[in-house]
């Protein structure tokens, strides 16, 4: 954790990077997940919705981000550079593996407790806490541990002038995989799935339902996070454009035509590759890179040329600690939904029982409004704590 009195943070980055994290949050925590509207759900299958493009940004502006961490360091692959770089993988891979360990004890424990079993509680948080046996290894931040570490390490070994080979061969590669390896077929006849069970085995993979299958299938899985890494590559490449161009006119003209490109290739390569996020297909990928480049020239536009920015410090404050808003979001919503005790029913509800059923349902009566309602108070929550974050000048960094 540091404290700075100064900064020369790319503010559009930041404002960018925050509409993310709150994309996320918002997203990740509706007050009922069958109440929800259809544009604040993932696509079942092929397909892209708002929803799908909020941890696709966040891995472009975090390629972006590591062009920037990495300069000091003349892209050379010191001694120091590589400590950062896998000291900022272990750590990030070790949080999101600790997250799913605390949302299962939490979970496990008041089952124990309140369920047939009626375990003392000290017995069922011990008992809750050996459940690294069927605990899932991969997800949101493991992907990003992961591709943000290889594409690092590409960053500092191989000349930039190599950048778009690389991205192309990969991309090509992965489509080939998909193309030959039932990859668009959701079953476990898919190369992912074949290849997933294979190096983390079924009891550490995500079990997903599409078109009323359920099926265990990763999104955050083994082999989809190949194309990954070619996204945060895209953003690296996005990066040393941008840093190296001192107009921001030719800031934006760079990011508006690549985004034009990138945008266009994705959802014409679609008709063949369809656009799919749980397979992190490379039309997904071509296509949310775009759509990111595209606004993120929006957004240099009207922050740093035009100067229209009193709007912004809502979503810095999420811009300038995202992992730490994005774990303890996570934190508390574990907590919220685990914390119970007894109603007048004779059952059991929690805080987000309490917050969506009870207050917000009770409100508004419309079930889709009220969990709306519940994802921005849950998001204001956790902005509370990173507005005072940010009003002291404390950026917690890794």
């Amino acid at each position: 954790m540091t404290k700075q009195t100064s900064s020369k943070r790319l503010l559009s980055l930041d404002i960018l990077r925050g509409i993310t994290i709150a994309g996320m949050i918002l997203v990740n925590n509706p007050g009922s997940w069958s109440n929800a509207y259809a544009p604040l759900r993932h696509a079942e299958w092929n397909g892209l919705t708002p929803t799908d493009l909020v941890f696709p940004f966040f891995m472009f502006i975090m390629g972006i981000s590591t062009y920037i961490s990495l300069r000091k360091y003349s892209f050379k692959p010191s001694k120091d550079a590589i400590i950062k770089i896998l000291r900022r993988f272990v750590v990030i891979f070790a949080i999101g593996l600790a997250m799913g360990w605390f949302s299962r004890l939490c979970y496990g424990t008041v089952s124990r407790v309140t369920g047939d079993e009626h375990m003392p509680f000290l017995a069922a948080v011990i008992d809750s806490a050996n459940n690294f046996e069927s605990m899932r290894i991969l997800g949101v931040l493991p992907r990003l541990a992961i591709s943000y570490c290889v594409a690092s390490l590409i960053a500092i070994y191989v000349n930039h002038k190599h950048l778009l080979w690389i991205i192309s061969c990969i991309l090509i590669s992965y489509a080939l995989m998909l193309l030959f390896g039932n990859g668009y077929e959701f079953s476990e006849e898919n190369i992912i799935n074949i290849v997933d069970r294979a190096v983390l085995g079924v009891k550490h993979m995500y079990t997903d339902v599409v078109g009323g299958v359920r099926l265990t299938f990763d999104p955050e899985g083994f082999l989809s996070t190949l194309p990954s890494i070619a996204h945060v590559l895209l953003g690296v490449y996005a990066g040393e454009k941008i840093m190296n161009t001192t107009s921001n006119d030719k800031k934006i003209q760079f990011l508006f035509i690549t985004g034009a490109i990138l945008t266009f290739s994705g959802f014409l390569l679609s008709y063949g590759f369809p656009i799919n996020k749980k397979i992190w297909s490379p039309t997904f990928v071509l296509t949310t890179c775009g759509l990111a480049s595209t606004l993120l020239a929006l957004l240099i536009w009207i922050i740093d040329i035009k100067g229209y920015n009193k709007w912004c410090t809502f979503f810095q404050v999420f811009g300038v600690n995202p992992l730490y808003l994005f774990v303890q979001s996570g934190v508390l919503a574990t907590l919220f939904g685990a914390i119970r005790w007894a109603n007048s029913d004779g059952g059991y509800t929690t805080i987000h029982g309490f917050l969506y059923n009870d207050l917000m349902k009770s409100m508004v009566g419309d079930p889709y409004f009220a969990s709306l309602l519940y994802s921005i108070l849950f998001i204001l929550i956790n902005w509370i704590v990173g507005y005072y974050l940010f009003k002291k000048k404390i950026y917690i960094k890794i």
